[in-house]
């Protein structure tokens, strides 16, 4: 065990103050006072207006020859005239009823 220094005697522990806090200084008027500001928003840029594309006319789906006019694309067996299918390539498709005819290699 260590040994107590001679000639000093246990003192109680001190009782412990709390500080009282001090009053707040008289405030002039609302000058001094500023309400808090809200964080300043990212400025938001303009909106790109949205590409839409144009309808084509009736005149790219037909051919005038001297004979007459010419369909260029085949109407929808399901739907009948006036439903031109959409040419892909490899097949011929319908966008009113999904009918689709594949082209013959």
């Amino acid at each position: 065990m260590a040994e107590k220094p001679k000639g000093k005697k246990e003192q109680p522990p001190a009782e412990k103050v709390t500080p009282k806090p001090a009053e707040k200084p008289a405030v002039a008027p609302a000058a001094e006072e500023k309400p808090e500001e809200a964080p300043a928003a990212k400025p938001k840029g303009k909106k790109k207006p949205k590409i839409r594309k144009k309808e084509k006319g009736a005149y790219t789906r037909y051919k005038v020859d001297a004979t007459g006019l010419m369909r260029l694309r085949p109407y929808c067996e399901r739907c009948g005239p006036g439903y031109f299918m959409a040419d892909h390539g490899d097949r011929f498709a319908c966008g009113h009823c999904g009918f689709t005819r594949y082209k013959r290699e």
